[in-house]
């Protein structure tokens, strides 16, 4: 691997100035020319080792310059870094101000107000004793498939950053496992295109209404898997594993390609990274694919795994 090559000029100008059209994407399955330059350098430049998205950060509230940049060039190798700084040395418990603070160094400011999420936007995951928010699997102990943030979101709340931070990990497991989405996009193209252009039909993968003692708390929603932005042409993915929550368009090659894309998530993937996070560090990411594996509190729930995640409708800047 070729450390620290420059990316194709055109494809950096055009995503630094924010100003790349769909057309002018490489992620337009007509624009052969730009998938075929974005392919060589994404392959050149992406993280071999864990190691390569490790950020030490001092001060997590004031990150310096060399900081940010560190955690910038992470992101655009494999649009996530992961950040490692010490808790506090007093044993007090950080508040969701950190998340935020982070999130603005990076021009994260527009926070997704989510059903469980405090007043600031910023949610506090841990194992809740009360049953209705222990229905949803982040407020649990059990582990979590593959999937994007916000797969159940409107467009207009498309989730296309986020930040979680750990302040206390679990007494055993809960270990996170990662994936940059544009690389299964690429393996996906180079397998079959069509592939791509199923899985960016509108009406691809539904997901339900979720409704509560008869009553709708989120309308059934449906939407692309894969989707480019119409104005700086990133890509972005919506997805999850699940089976119970999700709906798939039952057209042949949807299903084929819906079965390819399970395999490759299943597989023992080269391009896939894994962390336990410790307390003090964090993940920064533009979304990526990622997974939980369950997790053990011991018997003081309060003194338990407690992350904190921030969801938003920018990118990193």
């Amino acid at each position: 691997m070729m450390e620290g090559r420059a990316q194709s000029s055109a494809v950096q100008s055009g995503r630094a100035a924010g100003v790349m059209t769909v057309g002018q994407s490489p992620f337009a399955l007509d624009n052969h020319h730009a998938y075929a330059a974005w392919r060589e350098q994404k392959l050149a430049h992406y993280p071999q080792h864990l190691s390569d998205l490790l950020v030490p950060v001092v001060n997590p509230y004031r990150l310096s310059e060399a900081e940010c940049a560190a955690i910038r060039q992470a992101c655009a190798r494999a649009n996530m870094a992961i950040y490692v700084s010490q808790p506090p040395a007093d044993g007090t418990v950080p508040d969701t101000s950190l998340v935020a603070d982070m999130g603005r160094h990076f021009g994260l400011w527009r926070l997704d107000q989510n059903l469980y999420a405090d007043d600031d936007g910023i949610s506090a995951l841990q194992a809740a004793a009360h049953r209705r928010q222990y229905e949803y699997i982040p407020y649990s102990r059990c582990g979590i498939s593959w999937h994007t943030d916000g797969y159940y979101n409107p467009p207009e709340r498309k989730i296309c950053a986020m930040v979680l931070h750990c302040v206390r990990p679990a007494v055993e497991g809960g270990d996170n496992t990662l994936l940059d989405h544009e690389m299964l996009y690429l393996q996906l193209r180079d397998k079959n295109p069509d592939y791509i252009a199923a899985l960016m039909q509108d009406d691809v993968m539904t997901i339900p209404a979720n409704i509560e003692n008869g009553m709708e708390i989120r309308p059934e929603q449906s939407g692309p898997v894969f989707s480019v932005d119409a104005r700086s042409g990133h890509l972005h993915m919506r997805y999850t594993a699940r089976t119970r929550s999700i709906v798939w368009k039952a057209d042949a090659i949807t299903q084929a390609a819906v079965k390819l894309l399970a395999g490759l998530l299943a597989g023992d993937s080269p391009y896939c990274f894994h962390r336990r996070l410790a307390a003090g560090e964090g993940i920064i990411s533009n979304n990526v694919l990622h997974a939980r594996t369950a997790f053990e509190d011991g018997d003081d729930t309060q003194q338990g795994r407690l992350i904190y995640r921030a969801r938003y409708y920018e990118r990193i800047q």
